[in-house]
């Protein structure tokens, strides 16, 4: 009898808020292995490296020059779409993440549990960034066969590091996404605005800021990203570079600001802290109603 007791007492404990966070992040895991968003983003991933690679084979003497190179293989392949998966992963596991709890009302049945909402917000963030991991490493095994076949086994140093300010950038843009999905309790909305600023909004503003008001857009998550590409180049591209059009210096003049290695890794990291800390509190305060 003592014995049921002490079972059914232990049975009723609550779980510690790492607990819970862990029991959200596998079944989100789980979900996300169901739906179709993942087997769609995952056949994208696979249709834009397929074209790299049809492109590389047919256009590898321009690509990866003449004997292949590695440096610029990895600079070509890297460089022209693993931006452009880090945005698609952040918009569809991030999009709608929280947005979609409100939408659905599926959030009046978890949070009606005795669980946190902080545990609840990070352990969908961190099933996100799972699925986007996997995402990446996907793209990235598919890059790294292609250069051994062309190349061989030598990886520049460049590529691990660009890898490294990937994944970085990839936690700022989940955070970025995880913002608006606590800001808007529409998902179409909350993902509408954050495709848009990922793929357009935040180019435009660098142009914008560089070329018209001649300042550094250091305020950006683009501009901190652009180190990911920028790497390749050896050596490293100066910081500022202004050329003149017309004679004496006379003429207008276009301005260039190239983020160093580490401020483009502070702008990221604290895009991430800025923009996680005040989904979650917009998520702790909004009232499911």
């Amino acid at each position: 009898m003592t014995q049921q007791t002490q079972t059914s007492l232990e049975g009723n404990i609550l779980p510690t808020s790492i607990a819970q966070v862990g029991i959200i992040a596998r079944y989100e895991i789980l979900n996300y292995f169901r739906s179709r968003r993942f087997f769609i983003l995952l056949a994208i991933t696979l249709l834009i490296s397929g074209l790299l690679t049809f492109a590389i084979a047919y256009e590898g003497d321009s690509i990866a020059g003449s004997p292949p190179q590695a440096l610029p293989f990895y600079a070509t392949y890297w460089g022209f779409a693993s931006n452009l998966i880090v945005v698609f992963c952040a918009v569809f596991f991030g999009g709608d993440a929280i947005s979609g709890e409100f939408q659905n009302k599926t959030g009046y049945f978890l949070v009606g549990n005795p669980i946190r909402r902080s545990s609840i917000y990070v352990g969908k963030w961190i099933a996100a960034l799972t699925a986007s991991l996997i995402m990446m490493g996907v793209f990235t095994v598919i890059c790294l066969g292609n250069g051994f076949y062309w190349i061989g086994t030598s990886i520049p140093t460049q590529f691990v590091e660009a890898i490294s300010f990937t994944l970085i950038y990839l936690v700022a843009a989940l955070g970025f996404t995880f913002f608006f999905s606590s800001l808007f309790k529409s998902s179409s909305f909350s993902i509408l605005v954050t495709v848009v600023l990922l793929l357009f909004g935040f180019s435009l503003i660098d142009t914008v800021v560089t070329n018209l008001i001649h300042v550094e857009p250091w305020f950006t998550l683009s501009y901190g990203s652009g180190i990911i590409s920028n790497v390749f180049t050896i050596p490293y591209p100066q910081h500022i570079t202004t050329v003149s059009f017309g004679g004496g210096g006379r003429g207008p003049t276009l301005t260039e600001y190239i983020p160093t290695i580490p401020e483009g890794l502070i702008i990221m990291v604290i895009y991430f802290a800025l923009t996680a800390i005040l989904g979650l509190l917009l998520f702790e305060r909004k009232e499911f109603n």
